[in-house]
């Protein structure tokens, strides 16, 4: 439990309202200083607080990560300190108030403001209450004509009015053109789609909806893949213990192609690698009604631990779990492997806002060698005959079909399988041989994903 709530407890108080909006604040502030500082995005400061409050701080950290390039220009405009020379505890304490005046409309004005300042006031003295005081004051007079980016520089412009880093702006616009780019971004900042995928080995799919109409959840069940619904919300789900239970997880549905098109059936070897935290290796086991043997593999102790419980609460008995990096495995040959490779993850951004602030041109050479690296350790592991699923959750060419046709190249023994038998076909590439989802398109996260046969 937290200090403040401490305090109050102590007391013999209650938090009220405010109090606990105030807790969620300081720890979203907290949260995105740390990530300023580390690039790196940890939520466990947040694990003291009541579940309904880690969904506001993540709702928050995600949200103001979305604007951020654009909250920025905000701040510039009305602070005598240039943004890029500010504390980053100021400028994310700034970023959080003008959040809450821009874009929260359950959030009066006042409130924002006078939140800001208190925080400010409690983290970094008086002054700096003072000064956020002053910042969004003036903001607040011209809420109605609020100034607009304007920059010579074309690429800028753009980064800054949908925030995202300037050689994704760049790269999009050339490979889409800008009208397209646009779309993208604005689904990357918009709230994404949530998918729930229903544990059959648990429950029925009529008792699931019984549950969904009781909690009071709207939901549309999906005719891209069995099994999955469009939810309003994962928050009841989480709240009544439901992904706990085992009774679903939470899943985007251009996620479980990957493991629809692997085909697996019972009684198969079936490797899962990098699978942490394990969604696809669960979807593996209830696509063969927990009958295969499943080998899920990845190089991160802690994630593996999230795996192994989430197996167990699934009642997905048959997931074996191995520790170990898949360069320096040697395993038997197995009838089917699923390569989820680790990537730039610029299909996730509407999800994993923080990633565009942490990838970069370097990053994404780095992730194409990787790549090219595990696919040919996992077409190694593969019997004659077998089935190799090669998937990412990127948009770059490089990481997707280049990165096949560099493969097929090295390894005239596999050959690609067509797919229309799988997905649906709004979402096939590349003459049907693969599957390219796009947020700004599909409604879901960014995708993409090949069948592999190895030849006899």
């Amino acid at each position: 439990m937290n200090s403040f709530r401490l305090f109050l407890l102590s007391q013999n108080l209650t938090p009220t309202p405010l109090e606990t909006y105030l807790n969620e604040r300081s720890t979203s502030v907290e949260i995105l200083i740390n990530f300023d500082q580390t690039k790196k995005l940890d939520y466990a400061i947040s694990n003291e607080l009541e579940a309904r409050e880690r969904a506001q701080v993540r709702e928050y950290v995600q949200s103001i990560l979305r604007k951020r390039n654009y909250l920025d220009f905000i701040i510039d405009h009305y602070a005598t300190i240039d943004v890029n020379e500010m504390k980053v505890e100021l400028k994310n304490m700034l970023r959080l108030g003008i959040y809450d005046m821009l874009f929260m409309d359950s959030t009066p004005d006042y409130a924002a403001i006078n939140e800001a300042v208190e925080l400010g006031k409690a983290k970094m003295g008086s002054k700096t209450g003072d000064l956020i005081n002053a910042i969004l004051r003036n903001l607040q007079r011209d809420l109605d004509q609020l100034p607009k980016p304007q920059f010579a520089d074309r690429t800028k412009l753009v980064a800054t009015t949908f925030s995202h880093p300037e050689w994704l702006v760049k790269r999009w616009s050339a490979r889409f053109g800008e009208r397209e780019a646009f779309q993208l971004m604005q689904a990357n900042n918009a709230r994404p789609s949530y998918y729930i995928r229903v544990n059959t080995m648990r429950t029925s799919l009529d008792n699931f909806e019984l549950r969904m109409n009781k909690l009071g959840v709207e939901f549309e069940a999906s005719d891209w893949l069995p099994n999955f619904y469009k939810v309003d919300s994962v928050q009841p789900f989480i709240e009544k213990g439901l992904l706990k239970k085992g009774i679903c997880q939470v899943q985007d549905i251009a996620a479980g192609f990957a493991p629809f098109v692997l085909d697996p059936q019972p009684d198969e070897k079936i490797y899962d690698l990098c699978a942490a935290p394990g969604t696809k290796s669960i979807m593996i086991s209830d696509l063969t009604e927990g009958k295969s043997d499943i080998l899920a593999v990845d190089i991160s102790g802690e994630r593996l631990e999230k795996l192994a419980e989430s197996a167990l609460n699934f009642g997905a008995e048959n997931i074996k779990i191995r520790r170990g990096d898949v360069l320096e495995l040697s395993l038997p040959l197995a009838d089917a492997v699923l390569l989820d490779a680790p990537c730039t993850g610029t299909g996730v951004l509407s999800k994993r806002a923080d990633l565009r602030w942490r990838r970069d041109e370097e990053g994404l050479k780095n992730a194409v060698e990787l790549q090219e690296q595990l696919l040919e350790e996992a077409a190694n592991m593969v019997k004659r005959g077998g089935r190799l699923v090669y998937s990412t959750c990127s948009l770059e060419p490089e990481e997707n079909m280049q990165q096949i046709e560099k493969f097929l190249e090295k390894y005239p023994s596999f050959e690609l399988q067509p797919l229309e038998d799988f997905v649906p076909e709004e979402v096939l590439s590349h003459d049907g041989l693969a599957y390219q989802t796009y947020p700004h398109k599909h409604d879901s996260d960014g995708h993409f994903g090949v069948l592999l046969i190895r030849k006899q």
